[in-house]
């Protein structure tokens, strides 16, 4: 297993303060910033663009940028991001009429790629493609909003592409997004997760270091 990353999500920060707020949460410990980003269209919500991707790295962030794209199409998208300073670039198989084109235009971007599945997503879409990921992103809420509980068949489903990845051979991260909190990280590491996104569970709380600590204190149970 790969060593644990914790990557808040900004959907959950105060945007009337988006620098200072992503400083406080890497000095509070976290590893990547993750950002969701949605177009109205593929999910019923609209939130953030490349604009404030390029604003974060001209702000002086250096940590990677993980950039969860819940669009369509994606290719566009792709190459704002990349221009903008992401680092990670994931997108939703049926977002796309062709999964392996895009994955390869987020590689020729510089970006290192990954694919994201939703609840009821079959796993199929990793069949051919899987040489090509840096991560899979599992949601473990339907997209579109923050501050969702986490679907507990989700276990399941990670578990499932745990064994798919070490199968594989694959240098492949395995990434969790919706619901994780200090009360279940450990469980979710458990079936098979080294990433985990949370939004408001560490950006609603008024101490992030401790949050992100306690969190730490979970993974570090985890078997």
């Amino acid at each position: 297993m790969k060593p644990y990353l914790i990557a808040p999500s900004i959907l959950s920060a105060n945007f009337t303060k988006l620098g200072e707020e992503v400083d406080n949460i890497l000095a509070a410990g976290a590893d990547v910033v993750h950002f969701d980003v949605m177009d109205n269209h593929y999910v019923p919500n609209l939130t953030i663009g490349p604009l404030i991707c390029n604003a974060l790295r001209k702000h002086g962030v250096t940590a990677d940028i993980d950039v969860h794209l819940m669009v369509q199409p994606v290719d566009d998208m792709i190459k704002q991001f990349a221009d903008a300073g992401a680092s990670y670039i994931s997108f939703h198989p049926e977002a796309t009429l062709h999964v392996d084109r895009s994955l390869q235009l987020i590689i020729d971007s510089g970006c290192k790629p990954g694919l994201v599945f939703n609840p009821a997503t079959p796993l199929q879409h990793l069949d051919h493609v899987m040489h090509k990921l840096h991560h899979i992103l599992l949601m473990s809420v339907n997209p579109g909003f923050g501050g969702q509980s986490f679907i507990p068949q989700s276990l399941d489903k990670l578990k499932i592409i745990r064994a798919l990845i070490d199968q594989s051979g694959l240098d492949i991260r395995l990434e969790i997004d919706g619901g994780v909190k200090v009360d279940n990280i450990r469980a979710i590491a458990e079936a098979g997760a080294d990433m985990f996104v949370a939004g408001s569970a560490i950006f609603g709380q008024a101490n992030y270091h401790n949050v992100i600590q306690q969190m730490r204190s979970e993974l570090a149970l985890a078997n």
